[in-house]
């Protein structure tokens, strides 16, 4: 199966699960509004996003696959049984162990994400509360990362890319059982916990479904195979994690300006839509040819595999960024100002939205070119990268929040800056260390495509920005709304763009029928 093929599967089931996301944001934004309440609500997602983008998006299993596959080929189908056995169970429990010390360490544990608004005693202790519900998430997102690590060796991504479906099933009902901003907080953190049990229970049936009877029940023993994947997906985890990493550090310094950690939050739900249906799609679907590529030593099956990856990549995120870059207040206005999110709250939050949106390439490609070195089971070279942007997000997101704050200006907005600038530093050292040590080297074809990818981005974007300028015009005919205004325009973009590929050659017929083909 293709590259483009695996992601065509890949992004067609998470595009379903965003756009249940996506309205799932739209009514709980609406019901909690941006403010205290808000900002406990987005401190109390902060540890189920991490770990749902570190372990359900892919960073655990790119790590795991590897030596999983390795497995399977040289030892059998028991061997690799038995392998994925004991590193669930000592996975389960360890992330079981996190989850009880957290629960009774979070008052102390939240001052390091939520330390802003430790003064406000009522609404601390609700995002204490909040959290502590939501906590146990990462235990369900362990066992199901490690269960799509087995289905994706197998290169069976339905199940793994269709799950995260449920959370958005579980929580949209969250919208409507409550009747103020707390409570219905409070239901939609009880519906995390029942969406994780459910994660897990549907990729668990999937993985005996192939045949793979793996049991929870034993002591956790470390084995030497358990050392090995443990070996390499601790720092694999880090290094494909980075920009969640980033985002968490962005929502710490966020808590020292109410409303900031919920104009975030709006804004990282558009940004982060090109990232999972893109980003982590190609991610997931090449890292078990580049496995498979590097065990046969094979560097041209390797280096197709990546031109396409990161080709199919820009195509389709340079045209997202854009437009993201070209229309954020009116982007964030359209999806999430209703009820208590104010057209002022979609203002601020389009701004962040605005430089997260040039960020959006450089967070694209950490999840392509990584994939590289977890092939090759080096996972401590993109952790130390990872960890290095970190650092640089910290340091420089900081420097710019209190600046601008005594400026007199939104210091939110710095945070963004920082956490693109960190991005695209982790995209230069992968790239540049790919390059020195041979393992990859861009071809002409792929240079050619993503030239000519930015040249069709620049036609759709003079036209999205005309037909901005002439909004009042267009919403005229399309009822005078405002939604069906942006979906006339988003639509338009889309054809133009897609027009625009396939007469510069960016997007060639060849390729989607490739992509379509069995």
């Amino acid at each position: 199966m293709s590259v483009a093929r695996n992601t065509l599967v890949q992004s067609s089931l998470t595009l379903g699960s965003r756009v249940l996301g996506m309205v799932r944001d739209i009514l709980l934004i609406a019901k909690i509004g941006a403010g205290p309440v808000g900002d406990a609500w987005a401190t109390a997602q902060q540890f189920p996003n991490l770990f749902r983008r570190i372990f359900a998006e892919g960073a655990f299993a790119s790590a795991f696959v590897p030596i999983y596959a390795r497995t399977l080929e040289a030892e059998g189908h028991e061997a690799a049984r038995a392998v994925a056995q004991e590193a669930l169970r000592v996975l389960f429990a360890a992330t079981a162990a996190l989850t009880i010390l957290a629960q009774i360490f979070m008052p102390w544990v939240l001052l390091l994400i939520h330390g802003g608004q430790a003064d406000d005693p009522a609404n601390y202790a609700l995002a204490v509360l909040l959290t502590r519900i939501t906590m146990p998430y990462l235990t369900f997102m362990a066992i199901a990362a490690l269960l799509s690590g087995v289905l994706n060796s197998a290169e069976r991504f339905i199940l793994s890319a269709g799950a995260p479906t449920l959370l958005n099933l579980s929580l949209i009902p969250a919208a409507f059982v409550a009747p103020s901003a707390e409570k219905t907080a409070l239901a939609a953190a009880v519906a995390y916990f029942i969406a994780g049990l459910l994660q897990a229970g549907v990729l668990w049936w999937g993985v005996r479904r192939q045949k793979v009877h793996i049991s929870l029940i034993g002591w956790p023993r470390m084995t030497p195979a358990v050392r090995k994947v443990l070996k390499l997906a601790i720092p694999g985890t880090i290094a494909a994690s980075g920009t969640q990493i980033n985002i968490i550090v962005s929502q710490s310094l966020a808590s020292f300006e109410v409303g900031a950690k919920s104009w975030l939050y709006a804004a990282d739900r558009l940004y982060q839509l090109p990232l999972g249906l893109v980003g982590v799609a190609v991610g997931v679907a090449i890292l078990p040819r580049l496995s498979k590529a590097a065990r046969a030593l094979d560097e041209s099956g390797s280096r197709r595999t990546m031109d396409e990856g990161i080709g199919l990549a820009m195509a389709l995120t340079l045209p997202a960024a854009a437009a993201l870059m070209i229309a954020p207040v009116f982007l964030i206005d359209v999806f999430f100002t209703r009820g208590e999110f104010l057209l002022s709250d979609a203002q601020m939050s389009g701004h962040a939205l605005f430089h997260f949106a040039w960020g959006v390439p450089a967070f694209v490609l950490i999840k392509v070119l990584a994939p590289a070195f977890f092939a090759r089971e080096d996972t401590k070279t993109p952790m130390r990268y990872a960890l290095t942007s970190v650092l640089i997000n910290t340091v420089l997101g900081a420097g710019l929040f209190f600046w601008m704050k005594s400026n007199g200006e939104a210091g939110f907005i710095g945070l963004a800056i920082a956490t693109s600038i960190a991005a695209w530093v982790n995209t230069f050292l992968l790239a540049t260390t790919l390059m020195r040590r041979g393992w990859y080297t861009p071809g002409p074809r792929l240079v050619s495509g993503v030239v000519r990818a930015a040249l069709s981005t620049a036609v759709m974007s003079a036209a999205v920005w005309f037909m901005l300028q002439n909004l009042a015009v267009i919403q005229a005919q399309v009822l005078n709304s405002r939604i069906l205004a942006a979906v006339v325009i988003v639509l338009t973009g889309g054809v133009i763009y897609a027009f625009a590929a396939l007469l510069t050659g960016a997007i060639r017929i060849s390729d989607i029928r490739q992509a379509l083909r069995r």
